[in-house]
C-alpha cells in the first residue's frame, strides 16, 4: 500500500480587503502548518534598570509662561492681534510709562508662550533651557529678544523666570508676494533662558521604601527586575506589587543616594512586547525584531481608476439664428486592473523576509499598513498594531 508523506496545503479562508488609497485587493490564505518554533515572551534582552523605569516621586516638571518678544524686523504680530499691545502696554504702565493700547502701532513684537522642563532636584540659580513659540500671526521671531517672563506650574506658583535672545531655526523672506520659508520660524529656543527661582522640594534623607515604575507595564519584566536587584545586594530588598511596580526598602544605616545608584546601573533581562507601530498620516511603518509571523500566502493586486473631465466650448454655426453658445462637459473613465502579485512566507519566516518580499512586488507604504492589518485580523502576524 502506498502512502503519500508530501505535506498537504489546506486553504482555511480567503479575505478581501479593499485599500483605501490604490483600491488594491488582498486576500490571506492560510497554510496547515504548525506555528514558529518560538515565541516572543521567550526571547528577552539586557538592559539597565535607569533605562527601562524610573523611581517614583523623582520626575520633570512642567512649566508655563506668555510674554512679548522685541527686536524684531517687521515680522511680529499684525494689528488684527489686539492682545501683544496690550501686552506691551501694560509692561510699560509697570515701567512708569502710560500709553493706551490702542495708540500703539508697531510690528517688531509678537505675543508668544514660553515652555520648559523642570528637572528633579533643581535649586535656586539653576539654568534651564526654553522653547518659544509665537501665539499670533508673527511670520518670524529672527532677531528677537524676549523680556523676562514668569513660568508657572501647574499649582499657579512661579518656579523660574525666563529672558534672553532667540535662536531661530529657520527663515522666512517675503518680498513683492514671493515668499521663501525653510523650517518653522515662529519656534524658537534659547539655551539657559531660564533661571529657576523656586525649586521642588524632595528629600531624599529618612526615606526607607522607594518604588520603581516600568515603563512598560510587563509581569515578566518586574519579575527579572526584582530577582536581579535582590542577586545584586544580596538581600530582599526588591518586592513585586504588580506589573508596573516594584518597591525597593532601604536597609538600616545604608545611604539612600548610593543605593538608588547602585539599582539604577543593575542590568536586568527585559521581555518587550511585539509591537508594530503604524502612522497613517505618513506612511511609515515600524516592526519590532520580537514580531513572530505565521506561515502565510498573500495575493496582492491593484484596480486604478481615473475619471477625467474636460470642458469644450460649442458654437452655433456662422449666420445662425437662435443658437447660443455652451459650455459642453466630456468625461471619460479609464480602468486599470493589475495582475496578482503573490507572497508565500513558509514556517520560520522573519520580519526581514516579508519587507523584501513586500519591496519586490513594489507594495506601497499604505499598501504595506493595509497588508499588515489583514494579517494581523487573519492571525498571522503575532503582534500588537499601534496606530498613531
Amino acid at each position: 500500500m502506498h502512502v503519500d508523506n508530501k505535506p498537504k496545503k489546506l486553504e482555511l479562508g480567503r479575505n478581501l480587503i479593499r485599500l483605501p488609497i490604490s483600491f488594491a485587493c488582498l486576500s490571506i490564505l492560510f497554510t496547515a502548518s504548525a506555528a514558529c518554533a518560538l515565541s516572543s515572551d521567550t526571547e528577552s534582552r539586557q538592559a539597565r534598570v535607569k533605562d527601562i523605569a524610573s523611581i517614583e516621586g523623582i520626575r520633570d516638571n512642567q512649566l508655563v509662561g506668555y510674554g512679548i518678544v522685541v527686536g524684531l524686523q517687521g515680522t511680529g504680530d499684525s494689528q488684527q492681534t489686539t492682545f501683544p499691545a496690550q501686552t506691551l502696554a501694560s509692561t510699560l504702565l509697570r515701567m512708569g510709562v502710560s500709553v493706551p493700547a490702542s495708540a500703539i502701532r508697531v510690528q517688531n513684537l509678537a505675543a508668544v508662550f514660553v515652555s520648559a522642563t523642570l528637572p528633579p532636584f533643581a535649586r535656586p540659580g539653576t539654568k534651564l533651557d526654553i522653547t518659544v513659540s509665537s501665539a499670533g500671526d508673527a511670520r518670524s521671531l529672527e532677531g528677537g529678544l524676549l523680556l523676562m517672563t514668569p513660568l508657572y506650574g501647574s499649582d499657579g506658583k512661579i518656579y523660574a523666570q525666563a529672558q534672553g535672545p532667540l535662536v531661530v531655526g529657520g527663515y522666512s523672506i517675503n518680498v513683492n508676494g514671493n515668499v521663501k520659508q525653510y523650517n518653522h520660524p515662529n519656534t524658537a529656543r534659547v539655551p539657559f533662558g531660564a533661571m529657576v527661582e523656586r525649586g521642588v522640594p524632595l528629600d531624599l534623607e529618612g526615606k526607607k521604601q522607594f518604588s520603581i515604575l516600568l515603563n512598560d507595564a510587563d509581569f515578566r519584566s518586574a519579575e527579572g527586575v526584582a530577582l536581579a536587584i535582590n542577586h545584586t545586594l544580596g538581600r530582599p530588598a526588591a518586592h513585586v506589587l504588580d506589573s508596573r511596580r516594584i518597591d525597593l526598602f532601604v536597609a538600616v544605616g545604608e545611604e539612600v543616594p548610593a543605593l538608588l545608584a547602585q539599582v539604577e546601573s543593575i542590568e536586568v533581562p527585559v521581555f518587550p512586547r511585539a509591537k508594530v507601530v503604524v502612522n497613517e498620516r505618513t506612511g511609515t511603518v515600524v516592526i519590532g525584531g520580537t514580531v513572530v509571523l505565521q506561515p502565510v500566502s498573500i495575493l496582492h493586486g491593484g484596480l486604478a481608476v481615473n475619471v477625467v473631465s474636460e470642458f469644450q466650448v460649442s458654437q452655433p454655426g456662422a449666420f445662425s439664428s437662435g443658437g447660443t453658445t455652451q459650455v459642453v462637459q466630456q468625461t471619460r473613465v479609464d480602468a486599470q486592473d493589475k495582475p496578482v502579485n503573490r507572497i508565500e512566507l513558509k514556517q520560520g519566516a522573519t520580519v526581514d523576509d516579508l519587507v523584501r518580499s513586500l519591496q519586490t512586488i513594489g507594495a506601497s507604504a499604505r499598501d504595506v499598513i493595509s497588508i499588515l492589518q489583514a494579517m494581523k485580523s487573519a492571525g498571522a502576524l503575532e503582534a500588537e498594531i499601534e496606530v498613531l
